[in-house]
């Protein structure tokens, strides 16, 4: 169990909610045992009765005794009962909870190329399959241990104190259930570990299914991807088919054990009861007390079960929080951003791949400049606002934010000064409005229609039947590809930050919104540092500088005059994209 170490921490938290419940829980199981022994009680008091030993009357007091006795007790264990559910249970969803927080917070606190490295659909299936088998452990399995072991050291402790020689011969089975369960509980660990981890595959299968439905449809590839959906699934089925034959064991197994100890409890008490060492009564106690600790036997195996489980899913769980954040802040003070950009000789290698995106590029841009950087698929255009907003670092060469090196400063900090439009516009399931706000979470909606109109995607947006109170489908599926664009961009504006990071977010808009986002974004970002990524010229001509990337090294830069006027790549792309536009 040293994988559920990591679970001590919130045990201690809810000590006191649980050391609570883990009375309530030992009184609750007390009053239960009170039952056996006034049956037994009654019964002696009928074949007393039978033998003339005493009067009907004072049978009937002694029924009317136990009744009442049997009654207070079945209804306080009840309440007891009750109370322990609402204490040990709540508490194990406190923990779930917790849980959850911790392994989310860390999901956001691990580096962009751990993500590339692992699927959404594991990572969904960590956090909510893994958990609730985690919660499992930590609420009912807890709940149901302390019931047991309760159960058993006051049954037996009562049973030994009344036959000592019955009791042994009842319990004699035990032993041979606990080796069972020992070889049981193996098993089940190694295949609960198998079966979380096709759970895991099914889901991120359906998972992207899902989101990629659009191309499945246009390919017409649903029947294959139906087919590859059934292998998986029957894959994941014959695993946890495997596993619940080998739970299936523990019932059979504790229903015979439990069944010989009865038989030995019959037979052995029959003759001690023929030899005068024990009452009538006795023989009843003992058979209700084995069959009484039946369930608490077959909890063992069940309680077992769910322990593999959570080891398991817990061992899952540990292997991303044992992960360590590439990207961490190093910084203990807070350190306001201006905006001035400078790399020199940055070269830089994404991990996961090994492909050297950029060469030794060296630049200066400083507060309220703009820069344009222009280049092929593949030249490293992107790469370079990725490590200004530190999801990768640099290692070779120096990356420079107001003459600071970058890993110094403060991570909230620089990222808070960065208003950042990927190139393939992410949006969320909520309303146009709040994709916005999720640049700025307090801004009016005055703002929010000043960043739609410098976006140009106002009158879009006005145009839908509930405006800017649109619920979007899944990553914006409900906008077109030139909407989505724009919609990141108004809700980088919105944001009013220091370095504006635009990744060729205006590839899906025409020439004519180009421009007048263009213009636009010349007034909003007079003070601030502008990057502008693009394919095309007239994206990049006002910029105070442009660098043309070719391979991850810099192969021109200059102004848009400077550049169109000398042999080269910009030249070439002006005067091709110049006819393509003539035409």
């Amino acid at each position: 169990m040293k994988e559920l170490r990591f679970l001590n921490q919130f045990f201690i938290k809810y000590k006191w909610r649980l050391l609570f419940g883990l009375i309530i829980t030992a009184i609750a199981t007390i009053f239960r045992i009170v039952v056996p022994a006034k049956i037994g009680d009654s019964v002696d008091a009928v074949k007393q009765n039978f033998a003339g030993e005493i009067t009907r009357e004072a049978l009937q007091a002694e029924l009317l005794k136990n009744i009442l006795l049997i009654l207070g007790a079945a209804l306080l264990s009840a309440f007891f009962t009750f109370l322990m559910r609402q204490t040990i249970i709540v508490v194990s969803r406190y923990i779930e909870f917790d849980l959850k927080n911790v392994v989310f917070q860390q999901y956001e606190r691990l580096s962009l190329s751990f993500y590339k490295k692992n699927r959404t659909g594991d990572l969904m299936n960590r956090i909510s399959e893994d958990v609730g088998k985690v919660r499992m452990y930590v609420g009912p399995a807890l709940m149901y241990s302390t019931t047991t072991v309760t159960l058993f050291v006051v049954a037996i402790s009562y049973m030994v104190y009344t036959a000592p020689l019955l009791t042994l011969y009842a319990v004699a089975p035990l032993p041979i259930l606990s080796v069972c369960i020992y070889k049981l509980s193996i098993a089940i660990h190694k295949k609960s570990t198998i079966v979380q981890q096709y759970l895991s595959k099914l889901t991120t299968f359906t998972q992207e299914s899902f989101s990629g439905i659009s191309v499945i449809k246009a390919y017409g590839i649903e029947g294959r991807t139906n087919v590859d959906f059934e292998e998986l699934a029957n894959a994941s089925k014959e695993k946890n088919i495997d596993l619940t034959k080998v739970q299936a064991l523990f019932f059979p197994l504790m229903v015979l054990l439990i069944g010989i100890s009865n038989l030995l409890v019959v037979y052995v008490g029959g003759n001690q009861y023929i030899e005068g060492v024990i009452e009538f009564g006795t023989i009843v106690e003992f058979l209700i007390y084995v069959n009484m600790l039946t369930w608490p036997v077959a909890i063992v195996g069940w309680v077992s079960s769910m322990v593999q489980q959570a080891e398991a899913s817990q061992k899952r769980i540990n292997e991303f929080l044992k992960e360590t954040p590439e990207i961490i802040n190093t910084a203990t003070t807070r350190t306001p951003i201006e905006g001035r950009i400078a790399f020199q000789n940055v070269t830089f290698t994404y991990p996961d791949t090994g492909i050297t995106a950029l060469n030794k590029v060296s630049f200066t841009v400083k507060p309220g400049e703009t820069i344009a950087i222009i280049g092929n698929t593949g030249s490293g255009k992107s790469t370079i606002l990725e490590l200004i907003t530190r999801l990768y670092d640099v290692e070779q060469g120096a990356f420079t934010v107001d003459d600071t090196p970058a890993k110094e400063l403060h991570l909230e900090d620089l990222r808070q000064s960065i208003g950042y439009v990927p190139q393939d516009a992410f949006l969320f399931s909520d309303t146009i409005r709040n994709n916005i706000k999720f640049g700025k979470k307090d801004a009016t909606d005055e703002a929010v229609m000043n960043a739609a109109k410098n976006a140009a995607v106002h009158a879009n947006i006005v145009g839908f039947t509930k405006d800017y109170d649109t619920v979007l489908g899944e990553r914006g599926i409900t906008l077109s590809g030139g909407q989505k664009q724009r919609v990141s961009i108004a809700r980088a504006l919105i944001k009013d930050p220091q370095i504006l990071l635009l990744d060729d977010c205006l590839s899906a808009v025409d020439t004519e919104t180009e421009e007048e986002i263009l213009q636009n974004l010349a007034k909003v970002s007079q003070n601030k540092t502008t990057f502008i990524v693009s394919h095309r010229v007239s994206s990049a001509k006002n910029a105070d500088k442009i660098i043309v990337l070719e391979a991850g090294k810099i192969i021109q830069q200059g102004t848009h005059n400077e550049l169109i006027n000398s042999d080269g790549y910009y030249k070439e792309l002006y005067n091709k994209q110049l006819l393509e536009k003539e035409m």
